[in-house]
């Protein structure tokens, strides 16, 4: 009985102990109490030296002397010469050609009456489908000339087959030009028109 009392004597008095150590080492033990160092000062002086700067004057050049003027020489008459110099442009034949638009002769043109006549045409694309399918075919169109001798008006009249050409037809057509119908010298409009194109694996 004894004993257990001294132990619990004992154990309390380390950890009073232990609780008495930790405090003083959470607040800084001794060090705490002394009083913080003085801050270092540094005096800065700046010296002026006492050195005078010399100003350079820089003295220009004389300028040199003007050029000596050259003896006035006499006017030279042009001298009169019996060959002739001639200049001779030769650009050569220009030839344009605009298609075959039917119009012959010095008094033909856009002011000769007749029908509209091809300038410029342009062969439709294969479709890659079709062309890898081994598909050939036709399509026929309908169509108007303008004035000016665009297409426009398209209309699918048959296809064979049908669906597979007709874009492409439409869009070839699209870009063909034609020479006006002229009446009375005037540009007018040629509509019903028609026309075939054929989609051959051999003709591209």
């Amino acid at each position: 009985m004894v004993r257990v009392l001294v132990s619990i004597l004992l154990g309390a008095a380390v950890t009073f102990a232990l609780f008495v150590l930790m405090a003083f080492l959470i607040s800084g033990g001794e060090q705490r109490n002394e009083p913080p160092e003085a801050p270092a000062t540094i005096d800065i002086v700046q010296t002026q030296a006492d050195q005078e700067v010399d100003a350079r004057r820089r003295t220009p050049p004389p300028p040199p002397p003007p050029p000596e003027t050259p003896p006035e020489s006499p006017p030279q008459e042009p001298q009169a010469t019996d060959d002739a110099v001639s200049f001779n442009l030769d650009l050569g034949d220009v030839n344009i050609g605009a298609g075959d638009t039917g119009l012959s002769g010095p008094g033909a043109g856009m002011s000769r009456d007749g029908d509209a006549q091809p300038l410029v045409r342009v062969e439709p694309r294969y479709p890659a489908a079709a062309a890898r399918d081994g598909i050939e075919g036709w399509v026929r169109l309908r169509f108007t000339i303008n004035e000016v001798g665009g297409v426009e008006d398209i209309e699918i009249i048959e296809a064979e087959p049908r669906r597979v050409f007709d874009r492409e037809a439409r869009a070839a057509l699209r870009r063909w030009r034609y020479a006006a119908k002229m009446v009375d010298g005037v540009p007018v409009r040629q509509e019903g028109m028609t026309v075939q194109l054929d989609f051959t694996m051999e003709g591209g």
